[in-house]
């Protein structure tokens, strides 16, 4: 019988799987979505980190929050650059700028070097390794905001924006709501505001976060919950609130009396999507690659060859070979966890224009 049109060349490293991405001279899995013995994991976002598998290999400092989300596992870390080898290939990790600990992973066998980014942002953030470019054969590469629209303000921007917005609402005496994903986002967002405007209160979902991000040696600034002595209705009417989308609508809320909220999110870009929400502004906010960066991460690989996972996968496969390279897909079940993060913190498309060069 002749093999499928698809099926994967011997040259492979990475293969997909009903559990997920492959490597079958190493025997295990990146970031698999079934239960499976051994796993590499990029990052602890719950669509890249899921529960069951036997054994776990990540940068150091995602432990805690691999922990904190996992329970008791078995853990395995490396630092960034450091190398070892399983069935004769050689894995090591290296900054994906994303998240506290994100990792792209290295694998090589042989002459062969490919490169599993998870996910990535190229902008450095001060709250996590800046994304490192690595040399490789073939990348595998997201593109959840893989359209030409998606381009991000510079930090200095943003938050002279999310201060202009605090700032005006502690004027008026009402807290400032914004709706931000416990991991990861709300630690940005406490890192890059001016924290001289007034107190941050912060949910219950995020503050264990902060936790282990401090622990780290990521500088934030102090933080209360809503339900600390001395936090009052003075205290609340001059405060930012960091809180995650589930939050929105919920009693909890309620407390903040008549409060201004806003969604920080790299789907704000589109006016539609903050109409959506339900919020009063949208700050345009991702921890993801915007179409530059993408561009930018994806040649500096040197990579002939690319594979394009989660996000807007027929737009950049499309783009890569106009561009010149051998471009496919991985059918993958990460997310964005814009849409997944908010399910676990509380116990279509539009047309690419232009050419690759656009």
């Amino acid at each position: 019988m002749a093999e499928p049109a698809n099926a994967p060349a011997p040259r492979d490293l990475v293969v997909a799987r009903p559990e997920g991405l492959y490597c079958p001279p190493g025997d295990f899995y990146i970031d698999p979505w079934r239960p499976v013995d051994r796993a590499v994991i990029t990052h602890a976002h719950s669509d890249h980190a899921r529960v069951g598998h036997g054994h776990y290999l990540a940068h150091h400092d995602s432990a805690g929050t691999l922990r904190v989300r996992l329970g008791d596992i078995t853990l395995q870390t490396l630092a960034y650059g450091e190398t070892i080898e399983h069935n004769g290939v050689r894995i090591s990790l290296h900054p994906a700028g994303h998240v506290l600990g994100s990792a792209q992973v290295r694998i090589a066998h042989g002459s062969r070097v490919w490169v599993a980014s998870g996910d990535y942002k190229t902008e450095a953030d001060g709250t996590c390794t800046p994304f490192e470019p690595v040399p490789c054969d073939t990348f595998i590469t997201e593109s959840t905001f893989g359209l030409p629209i998606y381009r991000w303000p510079a930090q200095p921007a943003l938050f002279e924006e999310i201060n202009a917005w605090w700032r005006a609402n502690a004027a008026q005496g009402r807290a400032s709501v914004l709706l931000c994903y416990a991991f990861g986002k709300a630690q940005r967002i406490l890192h890059g505001v001016d924290a001289q405007i007034g107190p941050i209160i912060v949910h219950g979902a995020v503050e264990p976060l902060n936790q282990i991000y401090r622990a780290a040696g990521v500088a934030l600034p102090p933080t209360l919950r809503v339900t600390d002595p001395g936090v009052d209705a003075a205290t609340i009417q001059r405060s930012l609130v960091l809180a995650p989308p589930s939050a929105h609508g919920t009693p909890w809320m309620r407390r903040f009396g008549h409060y201004s909220d806003a969604f920080a999110s790299g789907w704000m870009q589109l006016r539609g999507t903050r109409r959506r929400r339900g919020v009063d502004r949208g700050f345009v906010m991702s921890d993801h690659a915007d179409w530059p960066g993408l561009q930018a991460a994806i040649a500096s690989t040197g990579a002939e060859r690319v594979f394009v996972t989660h996000g807007s996968v027929a737009v950049m496969v499309r783009w890569l070979a106009e561009a010149g390279l051998d471009a496919q897909s991985f059918k993958t079940e990460y997310g964005d966890e814009d849409a997944v993060e908010g399910a676990a913190e509380v116990p279509s498309e539009v047309p690419v224009r232009g050419s690759p060069e656009s």
